[in-house]
């Protein structure tokens, strides 16, 4: 498999009483399709997959891997902070039809690279799934070295990375370990521009839940060599970025989609988006129409 494109990191929508929406479900993973998007994550970090039993899990990836119907490839979260559980919630991905695993660096327990390297490695052959490596120091607690990823990268059955450190440097060390097998993916909104005209893959992104079109449109500018273009369509999206940072994710992304008729509301500990950022939030939603709408 190689992935490329724009990525969504899908939000898991819930209704009113807190089940999963299972009627807004569906539309949200149609429009990503109609807009465009080259493949979707289920149960990452922006689907809250932290706060999903077992019975849920299985059920929301299974429900979007029949509705996909292998138009796209459908990747599954499943890193947790323990190997061993992450190798069973890898196969139970993979049993319900996942098309590869996006595995996080495992939060809080601080490994050394050395035994990123051994939770990785044993991931990837004992899982039943390719793996993609996703390194998010800022909620994990820990930094995935290039040196660390270039030890994993020409593993066969790992076969890319999502970075969300934002660093240019960082982007530039990965870009060197590309290949047909092993793909570099931004995990950042706003600087997934400057990674794709470098040579990035693509984008695994939050905002493409609200924006597919516009997401979309910014990748193919930039992946086809037009700098202008592509920094152009970012600068018409850099309000949108600023919204998506106003508090933690998937917060503010979360009060969109339900703008959109996509769901209500979030799982303690996180609440909805507070009322500083709330005051933008009907000038977003007619910024992201004008968005999809170009």
């Amino acid at each position: 498999m190689q992935l490329s494109g724009i990525i969504t990191a899908l939000a898991t929508p819930f209704t009113d009483a807190g089940a999963i929406d299972f009627d807004a479900w569906p539309r949200l993973i149609a429009q990503q399709l109609e807009g465009g998007t080259h493949a979707l994550v289920v149960a990452g970090s922006t689907g809250e997959a932290n706060a999903l039993d077992d019975d849920e899990y299985d059920a929301l990836l299974q429900a979007a891997v029949r509705q996909v119907a292998g138009r796209v490839p459908v990747l599954a979260g499943t890193g947790t902070s323990n190997t061993a559980k992450t190798i069973v919630l890898t196969r139970r991905a993979a049993q319900s039809g996942a098309d590869a695993a996006l595995v996080v660096t495992p939060p809080y327990v601080r490994p050394t690279q050395a035994g990123l390297v051994a939770h990785f490695r044993a991931v990837a052959e004992q899982g039943g799934l390719p793996v993609v490596l996703y390194n998010v120091p800022g909620r994990t607690g820990c930094d995935m070295q290039p040196e660390t990823v270039a030890a994993l990268a020409t593993h066969p059955n790992i076969i890319g990375i999502k970075e969300a450190v934002d660093a240019e440097t960082r982007m530039q060390a990965l870009l060197a370990l590309r290949s047909s097998q092993f793909a570099v993916l931004s995990g950042d909104d706003p600087t997934a521009c400057r990674a794709i005209l470098a040579g990035a893959d693509g984008l695994v992104s939050v905002g493409s839940n609200a924006a597919p079109r516009a997401f979309r449109r910014l990748f193919d500018l930039a992946k086809g060599g037009n700098a202008a273009g592509a920094k152009a369509q970012d600068g018409r999206m850099r309000d949108l970025y600023a919204f998506l940072a106003a508090e933690p994710n998937p917060i503010p992304v979360k009060a969109l989609l339900a703008e959109f008729g996509y769901g209500h509301g979030l799982r303690l500990p996180l609440l909805p988006l507070s009322s500083g950022p709330r005051a933008g939030l009907a000038a977003m939603v007619a910024a992201v129409g004008d968005l999809e709408a170009v």
